[in-house]
């Protein structure tokens, strides 16, 4: 599109005594100025369309014919500038810089030789030298992907057609975090998530407003939950941070804990289903009867299909629980599997005793003098037991089948 910027657009205006919004200058209209222009003006306000009296409206009454040369010069002008920015966004703008700034260091020769350093613009715009060169360099690398003519052949004052508004944040950033390494990151990681940079680094700038957005908002708690599950996976000090914090927290390293254990009880039925085998109670790893595999797939598909919101403990526990009892039910109805279910739990049981004495250690006892008479009752009627549990066996080894 091409764009008619009244050259009175970039005289000087008074200073402004702070730099406190985005544009960095603010026009100040001149009646004598816009008087000629207004006279040049006979067609409607830019982007109001007359209709003609026989076109159908629908139910909105029909649009008024309004003629420049009847209103006020200031509004008119105002009016034309609001829709060149409407169209354009910053290119508006970038173009009076790109056009009229020379910063310092290039030669005054040629077409540069009535344009200013971007420190003078910045005095005649009423702002910081640092917003203007925000909008330089948005333009210059425009220009270096061919969007926009380079710097060298615009001459103050001209107009040219400019790209679309949508554009202009692509390529500028409001903000100087956006040049430190941290801001670079927070600019790819907002790119790669389809947002404009400005808004992350906003953020990131003010931790204080995402906690109260966290706190009071539970979409963003959500969205905060979700980009630290993220960032941990990558992040071992973090992870580690977050574990102690939950281990500190009584009430969170419960929830931890609950959820651990509905999530080995979901295990628990997955493995079933997916495997077709069992594990006993004594620890024996079997196929799984029909019966129970399909019940575990019946219950497997209630939790799959909770949604996130849904407290999955009680269900969980549910299933695992009748599981549970099938596989003792089954068990139970095979003899042969019952009998070695049977020995298997005997020698576990036999052999944690085992360690147990084993790692008793008479030495010390003695040494420190820690002995009492009930420790060898103890021991007394231990041995009692194991002599009755020897005779028992024996008789059962003897004894024909």
């Amino acid at each position: 599109m091409t764009i008619a910027l009244d050259p009175s657009d970039t005289s000087p205006a008074v200073p402004a005594p702070a730099d406190t919004s985005e544009e960095f200058w603010v026009q100040q209209p001149d009646p004598q100025a816009a008087a000629p222009h207004a006279e040049t003006e006979t067609g409607p306000v830019p982007g109001s369309e007359p209709r003609a009296e026989s076109e159908p409206a629908g139910d909105e009454p029909a649009a008024e014919e309004v003629a420049a040369a009847d209103l006020d010069p200031v509004v008119v002008r105002d009016a034309e500038d609001f829709g060149v920015y409407a169209r354009t966004g910053g290119w508006a703008f970038a173009l009076k810089v790109a056009r009229s700034v020379r910063p310092g260091g290039q030669p005054a020769e040629g077409t540069a030789a009535t344009k200013v350093s971007a420190k003078a613009f910045a005095q005649l715009a009423g702002c910081s030298p640092e917003r203007v060169m925000r909008y330089y360099k948005a333009w210059d690398m425009a220009a270096d992907d061919g969007l926009v003519p380079q710097f060298e052949v615009l001459v103050p004052g001209e107009d040219i057609e400019l790209p679309e508004a949508d554009v202009w944040l692509s390529y500028y950033t409001s903000r100087n975090s956006a040049r430190s390494v941290r801001g670079q990151a927070i600019t790819a990681a907002a790119e790669a998530e389809g947002i404009r940079p400005t808004k992350a680094l906003e953020v990131a700038e003010n931790p204080t407003a995402l906690r109260a957005a966290i706190l009071a908002d539970p979409g963003t708690a959500e969205a905060a939950r979700g980009a630290l599950l993220d960032r941990m996976k990558e992040d071992p000090a973090l992870q580690t941070e977050m574990a102690r914090a939950i281990a500190r927290t009584d009430d969170l390293k419960k929830a931890v804990a609950s959820e651990a254990k509905a999530a080995d009880r979901i295990g628990y039925v997955r493995q079933i289903v997916e495997n077709g085998q069992i594990k006993t109670p004594a620890g024996q790893t079997v196929d799984a009867p029909a019966e129970l595999r399909a019940e575990a797939e019946r219950h497997l598909s209630l939790l799959d299909e909770l949604d996130d919101s849904e407290e999955a403990g009680e269900w969980a526990g549910e299933a695992y629980d009748t599981v549970k009892g099938l596989v003792a039910k089954a068990v139970e109805e095979d003899p042969a599997l019952r009998v070695q279910e049977r020995r298997t739990k005997f020698y576990n049981s036999l052999q944690k005793a085992t360690k147990v004495f084993e790692e008793l250690t008479l030495d010390e006892v003695l040494e420190e003098e820690i002995f009492e008479d009930d420790m060898l009752q103890r021991l007394e009627a231990l041995q009692e037991a194991i002599s009755s549990c020897i005779n028992t066996l024996r008789k059962a080894s003897s004894t024909p089948s």
